[in-house]
């Protein structure tokens, strides 16, 4: 059974001065939490990033950036690279999200070089991947879904170590909320191109759920097969409720 992943993105939210309190709440609810049954990420904006890791170190958490460059240096402005990630002593990053795409004009195929660029360096990456509202209804989700996947499948070999986040968009802050049914349907569907493109790297993979979760919803989810955790984005601002979503994840 894959070991399950509770990761946060605070997107643009909360306080460099507010880290450690974050961290010492979150750390009260989960000490009793066994790690050998979860694991836990968060990641927060680049000007966090130090105090984030030396705060997270107590409550065993991992910590990511949101985003990466495909290119070690350059002139590119305002962009985090990966020896600069390495210098923090950070290994994990955030590639792809729905937002990167939609505000940032990240394609499938700088998606790939961003990929490619974190597999080379031994840096973890959490890939997103997910249809929009107006692709769903129009019965495109699985045609959407293997072209990203095609994408970033296309730059990885069977032995490669990375995980995917499903994001259906229609179901992130918009008061939309996907069954555990829809869920699964949509990750047993990338497990599949998994299987077919590089074969037992499927058995291995994990897929995260990053729709609106919260702890209300993750025991569902986990329920289901192809569900190996979340990607939690508001739910994740409060340490409490983070922190419970942990918990119950663990205590399946």
């Amino acid at each position: 059974m894959r070991k399950p992943l509770i990761a946060g993105n605070w997107k643009m939210n909360l306080l460099n001065s507010k880290v450690p309190a974050y961290f010492t709440a979150l750390n009260e609810v989960i000490k009793a939490v066994d790690r050998q049954k979860v694991d836990t990420l968060l990641a927060v904006p680049a000007p966090f990033l130090a105090t984030a890791r030396e705060s997270a170190q107590a409550a065993g958490v991992w910590i990511a950036t949101q985003t990466i460059h495909e290119k070690h240096e350059g002139a590119f402005t305002g962009e985090i690279s990966i020896p600069m990630l390495k210098d923090l002593g950070i290994n994990w990053t955030l590639i792809g999200h729905s937002e990167r795409r939609q505000y940032f004009n990240e394609t499938d195929a700088t998606v790939a070089a961003k990929t490619k660029a974190t597999l080379e360096a031994g840096i973890q990456a959490i890939v997103c991947v997910g249809e929009t509202q107006a692709e769903r209804e129009k019965g495109q989700m699985e045609g959407v879904l293997r072209r990203q996947m095609e994408a970033v499948l296309a730059v990885c070999t069977k032995d490669s170590n990375f995980t995917i986040a499903y994001e259906p968009v229609w179901a992130i802050g918009t008061g939309l909320t996907a069954t555990d049914a829809q869920a699964e349907e949509a990750h047993a569907f990338i497990r599949s191109i998994v299987r077919e493109k590089l074969g037992s790297l499927a058995d291995r993979l994990r897929i995260l759920y990053g729709g609106s979760v919260k702890s209300s919803n993750i025991q569902g989810l986990l329920a289901q097969p192809n569900v190996d955790g979340a990607l939690i984005g508001g739910a994740s601002l409060d340490p409490q409720e983070f922190g419970k979503t942990v918990s119950l994840a663990a205590s399946r």
